[in-house]
């Protein structure tokens, strides 16, 4: 969590680049993350540098040869502001975007071929740099922090585009699902990357001391975490993210998933995503082992298809879908759900209110929580009503004290204890049976019983009386009104 001081410094850079002209919150975010990239470079050959003197030898293979000594941080950032940003356009921007993609740097070299640096004067620049300067990129939890804080301006911006899920809902499907260092996690419509670094994250605090060997933390850092987006801005921040996650070299690769330029399947034990919602691709750019699942142009359909496809058998899955995915009476829609119902096994329906993606989207959505098995297994599914998640759910999203999430990861992994719950509680188990006879339906309002307080009215009689009695009162209130005019 992200300390009030290091927020003020934060909104301090901010307020720089609105106050010139750069307003949106997507922008701002890129043009800091390639500032934040060139400050790391510097802060990790430095520290290389440091390590080789230590042992009286000179550093192998470094980020910055005698020819781009002047692209390093420390030394730029004392330049004279004119100075500062003639070397930042035509030879620190420059080397980054070409120069570094040969190298092992990190995944967020891979997509910067078609960036650009937006801040657009000499002045501003040096404001930057001097604000950066104050907080320390070299420690990767407060950088973690102060990432997840800009990325949380998307929230309330409301005209980029990106739907963005709450870090909240992503760390509860996190807890969730329970990742290891065995696991091969993908999500195929990464965007920031949330996902990804609330599984590395995981890992990281539950098992340190298996990261402590070199090929489990060979393997955290590079195969562990796949990622595909179309996207090359999210491509860069989300690559940014994870380098500072700890995940240096990733597998994210900028391609459609839906595509047939997407061919990786039975690879993954865990995938945990939040799909397009609403988009509608041409039938011709879309996978035909996906089709034959489902057939079907609606995106939030598609990748329930391609997470079975790309799913190892016994791999699981944890992928936020709109409440229409649920009850839809399309063909495609009853189909995706009956595939996953009797040929793999669908475990849990968590159904959030729709304030949760407020304040940019309205729409009502839930968790669909299923495992590939390729022979059915689904017995009993567990229902849960979330009615709050730690926040109003209105525009403003205030934190509130009503949080059912806690309740979710408590009973989600005591499901025994839930067999014998009623209908009427937050959360109760529906055989598979009964699913199937309601053709699929697995909107919550289909099984739960809902309790009608009984309100006793008094007779009729006992009513007009009162009437009576009230009109009386009101003529003899006018009377004397009338008298005292």
């Amino acid at each position: 969590m992200i300390t009030g001081e290091l927020k003020n410094k934060v909104d301090g850079i901010w307020d720089i680049f609105w106050s010139n002209g750069v307003s949106n919150p997507l922008t701002v975010i890129e043009q800091l993350t390639y500032l934040m990239f060139i400050k790391i470079l510097d802060d990790n050959e430095t520290r290389r540098e440091a390590d080789a003197a230590a042992f009286d030898e000179e550093l192998d293979d470094p980020t910055f040869d005698a020819d781009h000594q002047n692209c390093r941080w420390s030394i730029f950032r004392n330049h004279e502001p004119e100075a500062m940003f003639d070397n930042m356009v035509q030879n620190v921007f420059p080397f980054i975007k070409n120069d570094l993609v040969a190298d092992d740097n990190a995944a967020f070299a891979k997509y910067m071929k078609d960036a650009t640096f937006l801040v657009s004067n000499a002045r501003t620049l040096t404001r930057i740099v001097a604000k950066l300067d104050e907080i320390d990129l070299g420690n990767k939890d407060i950088m973690g922090d102060v990432y997840e804080y800009l990325l949380s301006k998307l929230d309330t911006s409301g005209q980029n585009g990106q739907f963005r899920t709450p870090r909240h809902i992503i760390r509860m499907m996190a807890e969730l699902m329970e990742p290891t260092p065995d696991d091969v996690i993908c999500d195929p419509a990464m965007g920031s990357a949330g996902f990804i670094c609330a599984a590395a994250a995981y890992i990281k605090e539950r098992y340190s001391a298996e990261l402590m060997d070199a090929s489990v933390m060979q393997r955290f850092q590079t195969t562990m975490f796949t990622g595909h987006d179309t996207d090359s801005t999210m491509m860069r921040i989300g690559a940014m993210n994870l380098m500072l996650h700890g995940v240096e070299a990733p597998n994210i690769t900028q391609i459609d998933s839906l595509s047939e330029d997407n061919d990786i399947r039975d690879a993954y034990t865990l995938i945990m995503a939040n799909p397009p919602f609403k988009g509608s691709l041409d039938k011709e750019t879309i996978a035909k082992d996906l089709r034959s699942v489902a057939t079907t142009t609606k995106t939030e359909l598609l990748f329930l298809a391609l997470f079975l496809k790309s799913l190892k058998v016994g791999g699981r899955c944890a992928s936020i879908v709109p409440d229409g995915v649920l009850f839809g009476s399309q063909k495609a829609h009853k189909a995706i759900r009956k595939e996953i119902i009797e040929s793999n096994r669908l475990q849990a329906v968590i159904s959030m209110p729709s304030g949760v993606f407020k304040p940019y989207a309205g729409v009502s959505t839930a968790i669909l929580i299923f495992t590939r098995t390729d022979n059915g297994g689904t017995d009993n599914v567990w229902f849960y009503d979330m009615e709050a998640d730690g926040f109003s759910l209105d525009d403003k999203r205030d934190p509130v004290k009503e949080n059912d999430i806690p309740d979710i990861i408590e009973r989600f992994h005591n499901l025994d204890k839930e067999l014998n719950r009623a209908r009427t509680e937050k959360s109760f188990m529906v055989p598979v049976q009964e699913i199937i006879d309601n053709d699929y339906d697995l909107s919550i309002n289909k099984y739960k019983e809902i309790v009608y307080e009984k309100i006793e009215y008094p007779p009729t009689s006992e009513i007009l009386a009162d009437l009576k009695k009230l009109n009386e009162e009101i003529a003899k209130g006018l009377a004397e009104l009338e008298g005292m005019l």
